[in-house]
């Protein structure tokens, strides 16, 4: 069984990122951050997601006691150079989903572990290559209708509906859900806390 050094916390109500933390058996507490996700201006996307992960790191552990340690992570998805957040209505998230089509875009993750009282003592991004394969104006105008993708970068789940819009996948799929496993575990051993795995 994976053994771990010190408490883990999960810096994010996200259930596909509790989910990819279970299944690799990593014990761990949640708790959500009300970082709010906003890009600053000339802030590059690679930066953007970077910040993000350790404010949310922080944030969080200002709420635990000395010797936990907190996973903040940040997902985007970047086409063009240009970060599409999550869609705010179905129109919205359909003008996404046609832009996505046809063509090949990134999605970056940003994690960090953020430990009391050190502070940040690990960091990384993992880019997964994406290609959606060609789609109808009415597939969609359903997809983003069905919700799949509603409160998702890029307004869709790969794990979900979206699984169908997705041609090609180049490099870690879990990091397209929302959180790179092989490399989670990589900065846990970094940081000392991950004992054993599996």
């Amino acid at each position: 069984m994976p053994t771990l050094r010190a408490p883990l916390v999960l810096a994010s109500s996200s259930p596909r990122r509790r989910e990819i933390l279970a299944t690799l058996g990593l014990p761990h507490l949640v708790e959500g951050s009300g970082i709010p996700e906003e890009r600053a201006p000339g802030e590059t996307p690679i930066a953007y997601t970077s910040r993000l992960a350790a404010a949310k790191a922080n944030d969080v552990a200002t709420r635990f006691a000395e010797g936990v340690t907190v996973l903040g992570a940040d997902t985007i998805v970047v086409v063009d150079g240009d970060v599409l957040e999550k869609a705010a209505t179905h129109d919205e998230a359909a003008a996404m989903i046609a832009r996505l089509a046809g063509r090949t875009h990134e999605v970056v993750t940003a994690v960090a572990l953020v430990q009391r009282p050190a502070g940040l003592v690990a960091e990384s991004q993992t880019t997964t290559r994406v290609t959606f394969r060609a789609l109808t104006s009415a597939e969609i105008t359903r997809y983003a209708a069905s919700g799949d993708g509603d409160g998702k970068a890029g307004a869709y789940a790969v794990q979900g509906l979206g699984a169908g819009l997705v041609d090609r996948i180049e490099g870690s799929y879990t990091n397209v859900v929302g959180l790179p496993a092989t490399e989670v575990l990589a900065l846990l051993r970094e940081a000392g806390v991950l004992e054993q795995w599996p």
